[in-house]
């Protein structure tokens, strides 16, 4: 296509095209099938914040293109505005409105009326974030906080369910962030999302699992409890290794009930390292709270016997290749990405830094718990088998 002005797109291939980018295409994907540039389909994609606009739709009485050929072809025949207007069935007053916004009877047109008509009733209309500033307000400081739109509508919705001028979709949030126009979220607000997109995007596919080492006397998930896959018995774990840069790593530790978080800086990098390391944190635990942990088939706990003889916690690894068997642990994991990103090393980061950001995803709503948040949960799970 070189530098050649691409035409706009039919009705036909707007709807196309956000199917295929809901369906999660690639942008070339896209291209292709509709016949466009990749930096064209990303500018109409990118205009909208990647959500799919409403269908447009026709008030019941607004005029439609055959009235305003009427309309035109009476003033040709030199009818009063009264008689075009008895003709349509329509008010005399409707008639005179629309010619006199329109340059009146010499400079009418059907066809520019129509097109000045569509290109009114697209004008952005302020959303709820923009007339509302103390919802806004609220909204902002939440996502400063780096609460997600969802855990933020829930959270309004469990907070100040009475009110409606105190609501708003998740949806709502996002397009107020992605879609500038709307003039209600700063742009600066799109750092504090989980994801650093700059429009919605489909869920992709999940990358391939490494391959993982063989692990002496694993104890397979397959034989652990039916309590503890249904979440019924507090003090069960998940955990995993958050891999930085230079080969920094930190351990992650959720617990299954509450999803409740402990992150652990880590030294060395030896099995036996990384299992001491672990063994002084599940040590601070309440008793009751140190019951069994689930990891993955890395190398680093293939000392777990080691780890069970210093905790009394059983330990349970995953199928090769099957992150889904963690999935609280592998949430949490991308919820840590919004304060350590892919690359970032963590050799400098501090035992206090990571129990900081630990005390605040505990303490952020999570949909799966009805919008309480961990660390009440586990609070309230310690207290009832004290």
């Amino acid at each position: 296509m070189g530098h050649e002005r691409e035409r706009g797109l039919s009705g036909e291939q707007k709807r196309e095209l956000w199917a295929r980018w809901k369906r999660g295409e690639t942008l070339v994907e896209i291209g292709r099938a509709l016949g466009r540039s990749t930096p064209n389909v990303f500018t109409r994609l990118k205009a909208e914040g990647g959500i799919a606009p409403r269908p447009r739709t026709r008030r019941a009485t607004a005029l439609r293109p055959q009235e305003r050929e009427e309309i035109s072809r009476g003033l040709c025949q030199g009818l009063s505005l009264r008689a075009i207007g008895e003709r349509l069935r329509r008010a005399p007053s409707t008639v005179s409105r629309e010619v006199a916004r329109n340059g009146g009877p010499k400079a009418y047109r059907a066809n520019r009326a129509e097109d000045r008509a569509i290109k009114s009733a697209a004008r952005p209309k302020l959303c709820v974030l923009a007339r509302n500033k103390r919802l806004r307000m609220l909204v902002a400081e939440k996502l400063e906080r780096k609460w997600s739109p969802q855990q933020i509508a829930g959270w309004l919705k469990a907070e100040h369910g009475g009110d409606e001028a105190m609501q708003v979709s998740h949806e709502t949030i996002y397009k107020s962030l992605f879609v500038q126009a709307r003039g209600a979220l700063k742009r600066e607000l799109l750092a504090s999302l989980r994801s650093r997109r700059v429009m919605r995007r489909a869920k992709g596919a999940r990358s391939q699992g490494m391959k993982r080492s063989l692990i002496a006397d694993a104890v397979s998930i397959r034989e652990r409890p039916a309590a503890i896959e249904d979440r019924a018995v507090p003090g069960h774990w998940e955990g995993d290794l958050l891999m930085g840069g230079v080969g920094s790593r930190i351990a992650t530790l959720v617990e299954r009930q509450s999803r409740f978080v402990m992150l652990v800086r880590l030294g060395a990098k030896t099995s036996d390292d990384v299992v001491a390391a672990l063994a002084r944190q599940v040590k601070q635990l309440p008793k009751q709270m140190q019951a069994s942990l689930t990891w993955d088939r890395g190398s680093e706990l293939t000392s777990h016997a080691k780890f069970t003889l210093a905790t009394n916690v059983k330990v349970y690894f995953c199928d090769p290749q099957s992150p889904w068997q963690r999935g609280s642990n592998e949430n949490t994991n991308g919820l840590l990405r919004q304060y350590f990103p892919k690359g970032a090393t963590f050799a400098n980061v501090t035992q206090a830094e990571l129990n900081r950001v630990a005390r605040e995803l505990n303490s952020r709503p999570r949909k799966t718990l009805g919008y309480k948040t961990p660390a009440a949960i586990f609070a309230k799970a310690v207290a009832a088998t004290g």
